[in-house]
């Protein structure tokens, strides 16, 4: 199986979740969200394609990192092999946050997006809104999106906001 990338990973991350992480930046968004940061992921023909057994090792080999954050574009778009690597990487105990553009309650009713789900530790939800865009907000880019402790929710059955 195959997930489609809009570059080779980036190592070191701070502002993609706690502490130094690895960023997976997937390739494709049909959300247009105005003053979007990433606009060369929105075209799903763009990027390229990578086999996600290279993937999950070549993300394994990197050492000294927080976690590991899906972003892109949006990877809800890619759930099922989305999935298929956040798996992998979980049997080796490795912390996933992921930015969608999409609201939690709306993941819930995709079945390929609740699959994606289980693994994810930290969601940041909601598309990105110029007007409410602030460089105050911690690990998000507009005062609307939610981070979401996904565990916990989905044991709730309710949003819970993650506690830093």
């Amino acid at each position: 199986m195959k997930i489609r990338l809009a570059s080779p990973i980036v190592t070191d991350s701070v502002v993609d979740g706690r502490g130094l992480r690895t960023v997976i930046w997937c390739q494709g968004c049909y959300h247009g969200c105005e003053g979007c940061h990433n606009p060369d992921t929105h075209d799903f023909t763009g990027g390229f394609d990578k086999e996600i057994d290279e993937l999950v090792q070549e993300i394994l080999a990197v050492k000294m990192q927080s976690g590991v954050t899906f972003s892109g574009g949006d990877p809800m778009m890619q759930a099922q092999s989305c999935s298929q690597v956040a798996s992998r990487l979980k049997e080796h105990g490795i912390n996933i946050w992921c930015y969608t553009g999409f609201k939690f309650e709306e993941l819930l009713e995709k079945p390929d997006c609740l699959t994606f789900l289980q693994y994810i530790d930290v969601l940041i939800d909601g598309k990105f809104e110029l007007t409410l865009k602030s460089y105050d907000l911690l690990f998000k880019g507009s005062a609307n999106q939610r981070i979401i402790n996904v565990p916990d929710s989905l044991r709730e059955n309710n949003v819970i906001l993650y506690d830093f």
